[in-house]
């Protein structure tokens, strides 16, 4: 099975608590936890990142879509959170709300949704993840 990256996220944690080093081919970014959860908040904790991998996927498909059809919509604006529930089976529910800088006509919205929807990283948490986790 081919993967999706052309080289492996690679990720590194001393003893520093919780500050981690994430590389990828061009470059690094430091995520760690706030200072209420015992870190130094010298980064994004990872809910947040994972939650930025969303709206970066969201913003650009968007972005692409818009600029082939010519609409006339200089911005888009992505907010997003997450809350879960535990009732036996954990469910995670991820608010996202998109805006634009100027007046889109409703039907420029309803198709700009399904495209939200088709992202890739929209469909990749749309269908089932399996994890696989070895020593080496």
């Amino acid at each position: 099975m081919q993967k999706l990256l052309e080289e492996d996220i690679l990720g590194t944690i001393g003893r520093e608590k919780y500050h981690c080093k994430i590389t990828w081919k061009k470059g690094v970014l430091h995520m760690d936890e706030p200072e209420s959860s015992g870190g130094k908040d010298l980064g994004p904790d990872p809910y947040s990142t994972f939650l930025a991998s969303l709206a970066g996927c969201t913003l650009a498909t968007l972005r692409m879509y818009i600029d082939r059809k010519e609409w006339d919509i200089p911005e888009i604006h992505v907010r997003l959170n997450m809350n879960q529930k535990n009732e036996g089976e954990v469910v995670t529910f991820i608010h996202r709300e998109i805006s634009f800088s100027n007046e889109v006509p409703s039907d420029q919205k309803d198709r700009l949704l399904l495209i939200a929807e088709k992202c890739p990283v929209s469909k990749l948490l749309s269908n089932t993840i399996d994890i696989h986790t070895n020593f080496t």
